[in-house]
């Protein structure tokens, strides 16, 4: 019988946020720990007095590695796959080897626990009911601004992790590129200097600007685009028409006639009404955690 892949969430700062099932199965269901540095794995460990055989699993040896691990697996060993801090696969290795352990039909078993995405999301004040996770923003800045073009219409709540050294002019191509949006940096969460940054972009800039340096993890919430005036107008237009009977598309038609507007942003403004409504599709589905 081949042993079980365990996908176990470490703290991303305080000790104390990992759960008593994640340690249950670090000290006695598992044969070794894969780890990014099994140097920061072993002070978790050595913290909880838990003794295993560590080995290194990182972006640069993942391809071998997960052979390796393959094997152990095969042989009736299960393993534990950790990362420095938070939920493995989350910007972090490990997609390699969940797909090989799932074409071979060994049990990948997640144990939830610590991440950065969602304590930041839940202490922004920013919408949650439908929230982007879309990992490391690319390092080079007109990569970056090019990303952010494709969040100009998202409707939901965009969460992106950032180098503390690049903060300030990610913040700058966020204030460029989607202009006036409520957001949130979250740096150091958990730990003892944890700290949220509210504002626009250039509100926050301005919170920096005294500091000699940015140092910490950083978590960025980016709020979600600001309907204009007239968006809201047309949107509220189509929906007296509709109530009337006109079928969707002609009380666009319409709408889009009168206010001198382009039928694609009269379109988008019903699109963006009709996910904020209540009772929209995210509210209808069961809740999780």
């Amino acid at each position: 019988m081949a042993g079980e892949l365990y996908l176990i969430a470490t703290p991303i700062g305080n000790l104390e946020d990992i759960t008593l099932r994640a340690l249950r199965i670090l000290r006695e269901e598992v044969a070794l720990i894969a780890c990014e540095d099994t140097r920061q794995t072993q002070k978790l460990l050595a913290h909880y007095g838990i003794r295993k055989p560590l080995v290194s699993y990182h972006e640069h040896n993942e391809a071998t590695r997960s052979a390796e691990l393959m094997s152990t697996l095969e042989r009736g060993e299960s393993v534990a796959l950790v990362s420095d801090a938070g939920t493995p696969l989350l910007s972090d290795p490990g997609y390699r080897l969940v797909t090989a352990a799932v074409e071979h039909n060994i049990r990948v078993v997640p144990i939830p626990g610590a991440s950065a995405l969602l304590p930041a999301l839940t202490a922004s004040a920013l919408p949650t009911d439908s929230f982007l996770f879309v990992g490391f923003l690319p390092a080079k800045n007109a990569a970056k601004k090019s990303k952010l073009e494709e969040f100009r219409q998202q409707s939901a709540t965009v969460i992106a992790y950032e180098s503390p050294h690049r903060l300030r002019e990610t913040l700058q191509s966020i204030a460029e590129v989607l202009g006036e949006r409520d957001m949130v940096v979250a740096r150091e969460l958990t730990k003892l200097h944890e700290e949220f940054l509210r504002g626009t972009a250039q509100d926050i800039l301005q919170q920096l600007e005294d500091r000699p340096s940015i140092k910490g993890e950083i978590t960025l919430v980016i709020g979600k685009r600001k309907k204009t005036a007239v968006e809201g107008d047309a949107g509220e237009e189509v929906e007296q028409l509709e109530r009337q009977g006109l079928a969707r598309m002609d009380a666009i038609k319409n709408v889009a006639k009168k206010m001198g507007l382009p039928k694609r942003e009269v379109y988008r403004a019903v699109a963006v009404r009709d996910n904020s409504q209540p009772g929209s599709s995210h509210d209808s589905d069961h809740k999780r955690r």
